[in-house]
């Protein structure tokens, strides 16, 4: 379990917090919640995510229930690293969207004595690891997985079924492009599409054989 630790000396180096988790399970709530806490505690927070991600709001990070904190929208990673003057934390939403300089750039901050908070997707739609995210949580001191329910079992969710026909790895969508589901879910799921993928292609190889025949 993660135990929240806000002790940060000036003597003593910062750390990594990194909330990983599949779509709608609640990783940006629990970056807010961290965030605000800190504000309340009257530390100076600065808060990134990727200029990309505009879904609700251009420059506020916003959870799936509406929670919301100002952020600062950045093109790349290198920029973290020259806007987080003189603060005690910075949070970062949706890391999994930044390049591989997101890990250095957390790294640095750290070692400076600062708290950062990251939250993203630990894997794409493919089921694979998602970015920068495996790396993040490897150097992070602390890492909290969070999961949604699954909408076909009601069993705990990991996994962020696609249900466009789209392969591009980046695709910002709702409920109306993703869907939580467990592993086994997710395996059935998978499994339907590759079945009429393989409809798909023997009915391209029929037609021509039946046009060739008249």
């Amino acid at each position: 379990m993660f135990l929240e630790n806000t002790v940060n000396h000036k003597e003593q180096f910062g750390w990594i917090e990194v909330i990983c988790g599949s779509m709608f399970s609640g990783k940006t709530e629990e970056l807010i919640r961290r965030l605000k806490r800190a504000q309340f505690a009257k530390q100076k927070v600065e808060i990134f995510k990727p200029a990309v991600d505009i879904r609700y709001d251009d420059e506020k990070v916003v959870s799936h229930d509406a929670n919301e904190i100002r952020s600062s929208p950045v093109p790349a990673a290198a920029n973290i690293r020259l806007l987080a003057h003189d603060c005690e934390v910075v949070g970062i939403d949706e890391a999994q969207f930044f390049d591989d300089e997101i890990v250095a750039v957390c790294n640095d901050l750290a070692n400076k004595g600062i708290r950062v908070i990251v939250a993203g997707l630990d894997m794409d739609f493919k089921g694979n690891p998602f970015g920068p995210m495996p790396a993040l949580m490897a150097t992070a001191e602390y890492v909290t997985k969070v999961h949604a329910v699954c909408t076909r079992t009601g069993n705990l969710a990991q996994y962020s079924f696609r249900k466009s026909k789209s392969d591009d790895l980046v695709l910002l969508g709702e409920t109306d492009e993703y869907e939580p589901l467990s592993r086994a879910a997710y395996y059935k799921a998978m499994l339907k599409e590759s079945v009429k993928e393989i409809e798909v292609d023997d009915a391209e190889e029929i037609i021509p054989k039946q046009q060739s025949d008249n």
